[in-house]
């Protein structure tokens, strides 16, 4: 899951009147939000009351002096721009309000610090610190050349689930994400560009200059590499080069809401909710959580009033657009989190608010009020992540209460630190390889201007791999990269679902597709049970972790707290 330490808002764009997608977004006016006074923009998200029409609101609101930036008619949002500090008072009282969310603040600079879980196996390299034994070379496996060190895919059956069903265009799978790079020619010829949207504006001050003069990056496009790593595992192509995805024919639809920088706002994340239920998308991945809030709280004691009244209207909005989606027949797979917590009872909030930087409190975490959106929303498929021996990740969040459907399965994310005392452990191997952006290597000096991977990348275990005739409009060659995650063990099972959606769907009324229900049924019937640990509670202390980490796995064998249902198995999902 993409823990964001960074932000961002909006920065300039005058998109006056068009339409994201017919009868859901409409952007109206120069998009360059966000702040709370000082003189700086923000950008709030006012929710209407259920009977009060949005577009009504908009015009209440645009006839009072504010500056409104979009409306969201589906779910019943506005979007304000306002100076004024006191703006969120003086919405919240109107009529038809339920309440007033800070989206996002510009001119603030908060602390860059690399996703360490995601990059441990890179951190580690550049330390020097990568283990020097030689781990047993993976087998060939049939499929692409750099499948043999897919070990999540032969965990899950995906490389014979190929032999059986590879999948279908009829299939849409939205990556909500930091974008997808359109330019690997391994993602290429799966990648729609007529149906992908992006609904970020960079912010300079958080995502580093505008690579375009609007501030809003075409779509096809990642300047983090999240999203384009989650797209690969996925649908890239089984094609004679790279690695295959797990649907490996399917259509790949980029529904940006992540930043550059990492950060997920409300407002770009509802909008590519209620935009993929309205574009007949099938299945969709969220691998982050909404920014500023780890978890949105009804009424936390520790949170002033003003921000207990902004996690309501966050709580309120993400469920409606989550709810809109499932109805409009997406399925929602998301990730349970990086912070090796029990989500039943979960330790003191110590990052949030994450955004502005420097504005985090202590905050005690009450599971019966309190959420982590969007994978404890309704509706959504909670995916944890283990490593290549089967072990729960040592950072992966879990769950002492497994009936409560916070975790409902699980899939390979990588563990960077499995297999202690083999020569496995602490090795690029242990973690998921999948496509990375040419441009974002080069910068992250794992790839020089010519194309070649350097040692630091060699170190990191970032790799290239050319298809025999070009790929139209794609990079001569494709790149790959490790890393680990929750945020890699979602994709794992978004794949599955789409491979159930495109082997058991059906045409109806002219559109292709399978009832949400349906899938999470087969996705769940069709998992790998996998028994709790003995003991049940593991140390993680000879990985060198501390106490904190110690996880208790509570349940059955066909439901627990690490493995939910247990492994997803895109074998089961085709046969």
């Amino acid at each position: 899951m993409r823990r964001s330490h960074l932000a961002a808002a909006t920065s300039s764009a005058v998109l006056l009147l068009t339409a994201a997608f017919a009868g859901t977004t409409v952007s109206v006016a120069d998009a360059s939000s966000t702040t709370s006074g000082n003189g700086r923009d923000t950008s709030y998200v006012v929710v209407a009351s259920t009977g009060t029409s949005a577009d009504t609101l908009a015009r209440r609101l645009t006839a009072a002096g504010e500056t409104v930036t979009s409306v969201n008619s589906d779910i019943g949002t506005i979007t304000v721009s306002s100076k004024d500090a006191g703006f969120r008072g003086r919405a919240s009282g109107l009529d038809g309000v339920v309440g007033v969310a800070t989206d996002r603040v510009i001119g603030y600079q908060p602390d860059q610090k690399p996703n360490a879980v995601e990059n441990e196996a890179l951190a580690a390299a550049r330390a020097g610190t990568l283990s020097k034994a030689a781990p047993k070379k993976p087998k060939p496996v049939a499929g692409d050349p750099l499948d043999s060190q897919l070990w999540g895919m032969q965990m899950i059956g995906a490389d014979r689930a190929h032999a059986i069903d590879q999948g279908s265009k009829k299939v849409k799978v939205g990556i909500i994400d930091t974008g997808v790079d359109a330019h690997n020619p391994d993602l290429r010829p799966n990648f729609d560009f007529g149906l992908s949207r992006n609904f970020v504006t960079d912010i300079p001050e958080i995502d580093g200059p505008c690579e375009v003069a609007s501030c809003v990056d075409p779509v096809g496009e990642d300047d983090d590499g999240h999203g384009t790593h989650v797209a690969g595992t996925i649908a890239a192509g089984l094609n004679g080069f790279g690695v295959s995805g797990i649907i490996p024919k399917a259509d790949l639809v980029e529904v940006r809401a992540g930043q550059d920088s990492g950060y997920f706002f409300l407002q770009p994340t509802i909008d590519a909710l209620t935009y993929s239920g309205n574009a007949g998308i099938d299945v969709v991945n969220m691998s982050f959580y909404v920014d500023p809030w780890l978890y949105n709280c009804q009424a936390n004691p520790a949170d002033s009033p003003e921000a207990q009244a902004e996690q309501q209207t966050i709580i309120v909005a993400m469920n409606r657009a989550l709810e809109f989606a499932h109805r409009k027949g997406v399925t929602l797979v998301s990730a349970t989190g990086n912070n090796h917590e029990d989500l039943a009872h979960p330790r003191t909030d110590i990052s949030s608010p994450d955004y502005p930087g420097g504005t985090e409190y202590p905050r005690p975490i009450d599971n019966g009020t309190c959420v982590d959106l969007p994978v404890e929303g309704p509706n959504v498929i909670g995916v944890n992540a283990i490593g290549p021996t089967g072990a729960k990740a040592d950072y992966s969040n879990y769950t002492t209460a497994p009936s409560s459907g916070e975790v409902e399965v699980s899939a390979p994310g990588g563990y960077f630190r499995d297999g202690f005392g083999t020569p496995s452990y602490r090795t690029n191997g242990n973690l998921i390889l999948s496509t990375y952006p040419k441009h974002v290597g080069q910068e992250a000096g794992a790839i020089d201007a010519d194309g070649n991977v350097t040692p630091a990348g060699v170190a990191a275990g970032v790799q290239k791999s050319c298809p025999a005739k070009p790929v139209s409009g794609a990079d001569a060659c494709g790149y790959y990269q490790f890393l680990q995650g929750t945020s890699m063990a979602s994709p794992h099972a978004a794949g599955v679902a789409a491979l159930i959606v495109a082997a058991h769907g059906k045409t109806s009324h002219g559109e292709f597709g399978l009832s949400p229900d349906v899938v999470r049924s087969r996705l769940l019937d069709g998992a790998t049970d996998h028994a709790c640990p003995v003991p049940a509670t593991v140390s993680y202390a000879n990985e060198g972790r501390p106490a904190e980490f110690d996880a208790t796995c509570v349940g059955s064998t066909s439901l627990n707290g690490f493995y939910g249902h247990g492994i997803v198995n895109a074998l089961a999902a085709v046969q």
